[in-house]
């Protein structure tokens, strides 16, 4: 690796933690150990990651939280979590937060490897490949300032709600193409789950009346995927 890149490893059982410490060590990586959720936290607030391994059974506050907390804090970060439960409905649960990987104990320290190599080198793509996105956009006969919050049709302007105005900077971001429901929720909220996909859900809704002076300007639906703002 030409980067020594930094991982919060969060893990109550002393005993794995210094193996994967010493482990993780030995291949280049520089890795701080929390052993409870709350001090994870803190220590997430103070230094910079590129990788979180999150124990979900954790004493103070469990992985699932400590997620949350870190996803709505960055939104970028990756995280992957360990576990000594194998049920679905937690590896349903992380996965919707955001994680990258489920990784159930006890496992191979060279699978663990494999996997964080993987997460890191999609992430370090995804950010080499990343672009500016513009601050203004065209709709139809709208014409939308992102910075400004303003949406204007002729000489008519519109403030935006902050929420209106993210969620429209992203259809217009994937005008003409599907905006997948589930990637907007995080990207606007952070975390996704249900009753956050219902909110989302509203602020299209009133999107599609800001739009609605232009009747060539529609945001279709697509079942049980996302939206398409379609644009002359």
């Amino acid at each position: 690796m030409n980067k020594t890149y930094s991982i919060l490893l969060v893990e109550d059982d002393l005993s794995l933690g210094f193996l994967l410490v010493e482990f993780l060590e030995s291949e280049g990586y520089r890795v701080k150990l929390c052993r409870d959720g709350s001090s994870a936290l803190k220590g997430f607030q103070r230094e910079a990651f590129d990788l979180c391994i999150l124990d979900v059974m954790l004493p103070k506050m469990d992985g699932f939280t400590l997620a949350q907390k870190i996803r709505s804090q960055n939104k970028t970060v990756p995280f992957l979590f360990l576990t000594a439960r194998s049920l679905k409905q937690d590896k349903l649960k992380g996965f919707s937060l955001g994680a990258e990987d489920f990784i159930t104990k006890p496992f191979d320290e060279e699978e663990l490897l494999c996997r964080l190599q993987v997460i890191l080198r999609r992430n370090a793509k995804g950010e080499k490949e990343q672009v500016s996105h513009p601050k203004q956009f065209k709709i139809g006969d709208y014409f939308f300032d992102y910075e400004r919050q303003e949406l204007y049709f002729n000489d008519t302007m519109q403030r935006m709600t902050e929420k209106e105005n993210e969620v429209l900077r992203l259809l217009c971001i994937h005008q003409n193409k599907i905006l997948r429901r589930t990637e907007a929720v995080q990207e606007i909220y952070g975390e996704s789950d249900y009753f956050l996909g219902r909110s989302f859900d509203v602020f299209i809704s009133r999107i599609r009346k800001l739009l609605k002076k232009d009747p060539r300007v529609q945001i279709e639906n697509v079942f049980k995927v996302g939206f398409i703002l379609n644009v002359p």
